[in-house]
């Protein structure tokens, strides 16, 4: 405690606030849809927040945050460690009742370390703009979570438990998590969106994104769907791919009717990935994924990550005006041009995936 000082940055105090509801709420209730781990695996969520947060401090202190032997803690520092926190929670959805409490903190103790890592090298070495996490949070932790599940495969044992876990759906924790998503993702987004010049361009992007990837989950389902009825899960993990989608591109000049494009595509990839994916995933790769991680969170990253590519290469002063310097730094300072920013915005999606799948090799 003598080494932590308190340093006071109150206009992020808001966001940190919503990205907290959102790390808790919006991720909690996510993982409820388990008819056997419901109650459980809410239990065990907040027992994952509660630890990498206070890890997460501690490790991004060491990275950004630390001067003359001490750490300066501030709402920037708690938004970073609840970026941090989502990419774990992420994580723990692809092994969720198969891991116990134990495992668990081991692989958010391992998750945080490699996320801070995997931030630093994207952010501050290599000069990425990614600040809603499409890469760092999104990607990684899915990822991550994956490697982890597939060498945790026991033939036997994942047969028996896939029975265990087909249950009654909690359609009330979904509901609740959903509408928490609605209301809170904008902000997740923007949270880190540099100033206040840029955020509104996150917040609306987000919820022109949102809007879409719902349409795309009603225009799908009765296609693919035997059911007649659309499940508020399905939504859910609509409105979180869409959210990834957005997540590098969110602060760039996407436009709206670029954001309502990438929304309806992540709302079709994820939709799509369960339909297919997913039973290839178990069968082929022996990766059994609990909460599909891989099509809300994998696939919608790289998607994103993707789309922030094009963006960056397309960046001119004349579009973006004063707005160039805070999303694009460098290429507002002239060392380096629109191309060399958008080969670095590609380069690190195989330098997160690289990290998450040896972290996940290591963490499994």
């Amino acid at each position: 405690p003598r080494h932590l000082q308190i340093h006071p940055s109150a206009s992020l105090l808001p966001g940190f606030r919503d990205v907290h509801l959102q790390a808790l709420l919006g991720f909690g209730l996510l993982l409820t849809f388990l008819g056997r781990y419901g109650p459980g695996s809410v239990a065990i969520s907040i027992l994952v927040v509660a630890f990498a947060i206070q890890w997460a401090v501690l490790i991004q202190g060491f990275l950004y945050f630390f001067l003359n032997g001490k750490i300066y803690v501030g709402a920037q520092s708690m938004v970073g460690a609840d970026f941090c926190t989502a990419a774990v929670l992420i994580s723990t959805g692809a092994v969720l009742g198969r891991a116990n409490p134990v495992q668990m903190l081991l692989l958010t103790l391992l998750g945080v370390t490699l996320f801070s890592l995997n931030e630093y090298i994207l952010l501050s070495l290599m000069g990425v703009s990614d600040s809603g996490g499409s890469l760092t949070v999104h990607t990684f932790g899915a990822y991550f979570g994956l490697m982890i599940s597939r060498i945790l495969h026991q033939p036997h044992m994942d047969k028996r438990k896939e029975q265990q876990a087909v249950g009654q759906q909690s359609e009330v924790f979904a509901a609740a998590g959903a509408i928490y998503l609605w209301i809170f993702w904008p902000s997740f987004t923007s949270a880190t969106a540099v100033g206040d010049n840029t955020e509104p361009w996150a917040t609306l992007n987000s919820y022109f994104s949102l809007a879409a990837s719902t349409m795309a989950t009603f225009v799908l389902s009765p296609v693919l769907n035997e059911e007649d009825t659309l499940r508020v899960v399905q939504i859910q993990d609509a409105a979180l791919a869409s959210a990834a989608v957005m997540g590098m591109a969110g602060e760039m000049l996407v436009t709206p009717f670029g954001a309502l494009a990438a929304g309806f595509l992540a709302g079709l990839i994820s939709f799509l990935g369960f339909r297919f994916l997913t039973p290839v995933l178990r069968s082929r790769l022996k990766t059994q994924d609990t909460c599909g991680v891989h099509n809300v969170h994998g696939l919608p990253g790289v998607l994103g990550a993707l789309l922030g590519t094009l963006l960056a290469a397309l960046a001119t002063a004349d579009a973006y005006g004063g707005r160039l310097e805070l999303v694009f730094p460098l290429v507002a300072q002239g060392s380096r041009t629109a191309t060399d920013q958008a080969l670095c915005q590609l380069c690190a999606l195989p330098v997160t995936l690289l990290l998450a799948l040896l972290g996940g090799c290591l963490g499994g």
